[in-house]
């Protein structure tokens, strides 16, 4: 209840926890405070009640089942909502604030919080969008700069052309293959796509193949019925009835499963699915997009990859390039990332010293746009006022030739194949600092690859620790710094 007398704030705000108690804590608090509060025990709940109302803030914790935080914020940031996200979280690091501050949150709660901090964060949201609401109703203009629309900063050959490209394609209700490397755009090209085509007023629906089992990855895809397997307690719609006169994206389509390949196949030239253990056919309006950093044609010859399906989703192949090949547009899009920067957190723009913008031109971003996105922000959020140096920009700019160069050439004479693929894997995982996606690309091999021979060494599922200090020695190969090191993290 409203303290009597106190005026109603009109803000509506959306609270997604699945835990009840903490849910209710924080609903009470802002209803009390005088705003309009709903609710959500889920991300996917969430996301159902947005596709209904309209929200100005929403608040949602990090760890939650099934889909996570950093997944709902962005699935919110690819329907382009207009709603400010405030992210709870316990384990608050500059990691997990920078991640979430990239998909689109305009700040975060670290628990525990009072009632006094909760309100003032929740207000100065509200106050953000309402000042940002009338440049966001200007973005369909025509008067706007085509990265504006695209949201690909870049006047590059590459760029102008993979524009074009974009707007030739769009239009049309054809299945497109976005290949390119990791961190190169493919879901901001993805987006553009949807954006503007004839479907631009349903859904974008995205799914991200390495995620998940074979058997989740298609209860996922196609929805299931309640007791089609353990766990499924209730019906449940898949990401193809959720996109119903949309878009569908398959993100990293070649880590499917190649039985499921089969299904998605049959969805591609019939246009209907089943449900898992259900009969009944469905009707599939979506338009298919699928991405991959992956050579499909070589993924085809080496038989992992089915080659009718392929011939279905190369209608029309746009190709990304990588960073590393348009130099210039290195320095547009640092300050393309700057200026964002200094809108989520409300400062100043922070300026960069000349030395600093060599070093990035100079550099070969093996992380392509998102890698310098994210080194971009990380400055920007510790920033103190001075100019970014190159100094303090170095030690994040990796360097893995050197690094795989110096594990390789430190391993004994006479150590079998599968030990040093093992002590090899250990020492990429370290490298990236137990990120899985990149040690893969790395690698050469694909997430699902990895996960299963990292389960091998005794790694728990989509971790980068063991469960006991005992487990590491047991399981990290003897007699190297890498493995002195990395036991060392794993049991501080």
């Amino acid at each position: 209840m409203r303290e009597q007398g106190k005026p109603l704030k009109f803000g509506r705000v959306l609270v997604v926890d699945d835990h009840a108690a903490a849910r209710e804590s924080v609903a009470d608090v802002l209803r009390h405070a005088g705003y309009l509060v709903t609710g959500a025990s889920s991300a996917r709940e969430g996301l159902g009640l947005l596709a209904k109302s309209e929200y100005q803030v929403i608040i949602t914790d990090l760890q939650m089942p099934g889909m996570d935080g950093l997944e709902f914020i962005r699935q919110i940031q690819q329907q382009r909502l207009l709603a400010q996200i405030i992210m709870v979280t316990a384990h608050a690091t500059i990691g997990s604030a920078v991640e979430a501050m990239r998909h689109g949150a305009f700040d975060y709660l670290e628990k525990p919080f009072n009632a006094t901090r909760l309100e003032e964060l929740v207000g100065r949201a509200l106050e953000r969008g309402r000042l940002l609401a009338p440049e966001e109703n200007n973005r369909h203009s025509g008067s706007l700069h085509e990265d504006e629309v695209f949201g690909l900063v870049g006047n590059s050959q590459a760029m102008q052309e993979l524009r074009a490209s974009i707007r030739q394609v769009a239009p049309t209700d054809e299945t497109v293959l976005i290949v390119g490397e990791s961190g190169t755009g493919k879901e901001l090209v993805a987006r553009a796509l949807h954006r503007l085509s004839k479907r631009s007023s349903g859904p974008l629906v995205s799914l991200n193949c390495p995620a998940l089992s074979p058997q989740l990855t298609e209860s996922e895809l196609f929805g299931h019925r309640r007791g089609a397997f353990t766990g499924a307690e209730d019906d449940r719609q898949g990401r193809f009835e959720m996109a119903d006169k949309g878009t569908i994206l398959l993100d990293e389509i070649t880590e499917i499963d190649l039985g499921l390949q089969a299904k998605l196949l049959r969805v591609l030239q019939e246009r209907t699915f089943e449900r898992v253990g259900c009969s009944q056919p469905r009707s599939a309006n979506v338009r298919v997009l699928a991405s991959t950093n992956r050579d499909l044609q070589q993924e085809v010859a080496s038989a992992r990859f089915r080659q009718d399906l392929y011939y279905r989703l190369a209608v029309v192949p746009l190709v990304l390039p990588p960073l590393r090949e348009r130099e210039a547009d290195v320095h547009m899009l640092t300050d393309y990332f700057l200026d964002r920067a200094a809108i989520r957190l409300g400062r100043q723009r922070c300026q960069m010293e000349q030395e600093a913008r060599r070093l990035f031109g100079n550099y070969h971003w093996p992380g392509n746009v998102r890698e310098l996105e994210n080194i971009v922000t990380r400055a920007c959020v510790l920033n103190e006022g001075q100019p970014i140096s190159a100094v303090e920009l170095q030690p994040w700019l990796e360097q893995p030739e050197c690094v795989t160069e110096a594990h390789i050439s430190a391993l004994p004479v006479g150590v079998t194949l599968e030990e040093m693929e093992r002590q090899m894997i250990v020492a990429t995982l370290e490298h990236f600092d137990g990120h899985r996606a990149r040690t893969a690309e790395a690698l050469g091999i694909g997430v699902r690859t990895l996960s299963g021979k990292l389960r091998g060494y005794g790694y728990a599922p989509h971790t980068k620790e063991f469960g006991e200090a005992s487990d590491v020695r047991q399981n990290l190969p003897s007699g190297s710094a890498s493995s002195a090191n990395l036991i060392a993290k794993l049991t501080a």
